[in-house]
């Protein structure tokens, strides 16, 4: 994290602060998750010991969604054990975002900063997608303000683009959607009006920058773009994760008013406790407009003093809104509609049927303007303007209230995957029950993604799994070929070994299901491993 900072030497004392104002409220929300273990919730995955894999690599299941992230974190996990890195990316996650955020501020004093990163860090947005697990998102969410700063001062933001990078697709939409609008408006700037001391560019020449900017986030994304355009079977966006993933109410102000207030996850599990509380979901939306008004004055001109210069945060604005629109296109059927068309036409559009991450711009918009609005109105109270967010969303702290607990793994699992390693047999490894997420009893029963298919996976061996998930009495359908064509063969083992599976995982015993003639390996509480091929006995 220090190392990252440290990339941007003009980066002031207040940054400094601002990012050890993030490491507290990080150490504040992941709380019991800072204990030995691992943190398991929804998409939040991290296993001991990873192994590089195609899977690792985006070659096998679904969507490459964990592509780079699995590589970044599966590298570093052979340096420190993987449990620790876990820690450090979310502690980095508020550090960064924090301290980015509060660079952004047109304000000479240090308390109007904080503010606006302790905002940046600690919102309904922030909470949700920790709920969701969604660390690599929320890594490109950190990074988000260091992109703006970085093209605000006209400068190429390949550092800044580092963190949505290492955290994929999501991350780097997400970015692209913000970055774009900003890069823009600096070349419709540079073409009506001089810019420290250089003439008017006029022609393709203001172009150029904005451009860079393009060609950067293409560069960025081709981890995960190329491999997913060279799957031989495809990616299929299904059409009903539109109406699954579309904002919600999560609170008593309807859809609207949570997805103004910076919330609205399609998820009721990852919603955090005390949102139907009436009070506290005013005062989240009550900040949200307050930011904006702030923001006003900090891009008309606001306190002297900010490293960045209110003048330039008028793509900022472009990006807030848009990022909105996109949200509020699934509160509504016509814009439900809109988004199922356009993924019939192309399934890559099916990257906005989560619109509730974009509002991302939104909440950095917002940060800046409450930032800048504690300048202009306050400076007696100004420190203590920071726990703002904090008292309007209390529950965020201590692990979400418990939610982000570590735990170890089960010694049964250590021991299955010591006996698949050793078996020089070739074949693959099927993990039942043939669904996506788990209520394990050694979680606390907390939802997560399985993580059979990452603890499983070897050079020489994948993993397969059923990555379709369930919303309500939706069902997303896998975008596994594979999957698909294994769905068929369940219960036969002779043709799930004809079809390359040699181990069967279940890490639900007694959810299996008949498997007639298969030979079990190793039967505990937590997992049974069966073997096919060679060991099937009929």
């Amino acid at each position: 994290m220090w190392c990252y900072i440290g990339m941007f030497p003009q980066v002031s004392r207040y940054g400094r602060w601002a990012a050890l104002l993030g490491l507290a409220l990080g150490a504040l929300c992941v709380g019991p998750g800072l204990a030995p273990g691992y943190i398991l919730l929804q998409d939040m995955v991290f296993v001991p010991d990873p192994a590089f894999s195609s899977f690792t690599f985006g070659l096998t299941g679904g969507a490459p969604r964990a592509v780079p992230s699995d590589l970044v974190v599966t590298a570093l996990a052979q340096i420190v054990p993987a449990d620790l890195v876990q820690k450090l990316v979310l502690l980095g996650v508020f550090m960064l975002g924090c301290s980015g955020a509060a660079l952004l501020v047109p304000a000479a004093a240090l308390a109007p900063r904080l503010v606006a990163g302790a905002f940046y860090v600690w919102n309904p947005y922030v909470a949700e997608r920790l709920l969701m697990g969604q660390w690599a998102l929320l890594l490109g969410y950190a990074g988000l303000p260091w992109v703006v700063r970085a093209l605000i001062r006209h400068r190429l933001p390949a550092a800044a683009l580092l963190p949505a990078a290492v955290g994929g697709f999501a991350a780097m939409t997400v970015t692209a959607l913000t970055a774009l609008p900003v890069a823009l408006r600096g070349a419709i700037r540079a073409g009506t009006a001089g810019r420290e001391g250089v003439a008017e560019r006029e022609g393709v020449a203001r172009w150029r920058p904005a451009g860079g900017v393009a060609g950067l986030l293409v560069a960025f994304s081709l981890p995960w773009l190329v491999t997913a355009l060279i799957r031989p079977d495809g990616l299929i966006g299904d059409p009903v994760g539109v109406d699954a993933f579309a904002v919600r109410a999560d609170g008593p102000l309807g859809t609207i008013g949570s997805v103004l207030s910076l919330g609205g996850i399609w998820n009721a599990w990852a919603v955090p406790p005390g949102f139907d509380d009436p009070v506290s979901a005013v005062a989240r939306l009550a900040l949200v407009p307050a930011g904006v008004v702030g923001f006003w004055f900090a891009w008309r001109g606001g306190p002297a003093g900010g490293e960045a210069g209110g003048q330039g945060l008028g793509g900022l604005a472009v990006a807030a809104g848009t990022g909105l629109l996109i949200a509020c296109l699934g509160a509504v059927e016509p814009g439900r509609e809109v988004l199922k068309a356009l993924i019939g036409v192309w399934s890559g559009f099916a990257v906005f049927r989560d619109g509730q991450q974009y509002l991302a711009p939104l909440a950095l918009l917002v940060a800046v303007g409450l930032g800048a609005l504690t300048a202009r109105v306050t400076a007696r109270w100004a420190v203590a303007m920071a726990l703002v967010p904090l008292a309007v969303l209390p529950t965020m702290a201590w692990g979400v209230s418990g939610a982000l607990a570590a735990v170890p793994y089960p010694e049964s699992w250590m021991r299955a995957r010591e006996i698949v390693a050793r078996n020089p047999a070739p074949g693959d490894v099927l993990v039942l029950p043939f669904e996506s997420y788990r209520r394990f009893p050694w979680n606390a029963g907390r939802a997560v993604l399985d993580p059979a298919q990452r603890f499983f996976a070897t050079a020489g061996r994948d993993v397969v799994v059923n990555d379709s998930v369930r919303v309500g009495d939706l069902v997303v359908g896998t975008e596994d070929a594979r999957a698909k064509r294994v769905a068929g063969m369940l219960g036969e083992p002779v043709r799930l070994a004809g079809a390359g599976i040699r181990f069967v995982v279940v890490d639900v015993p007694g959810a299996e299901g008949p498997l007639p003639g298969a030979r079990l390996v190793m039967d505990a509480p937590d997992l049974r491993l069966y073997e096919l091929g060679g060991g099937i006995t009929g």
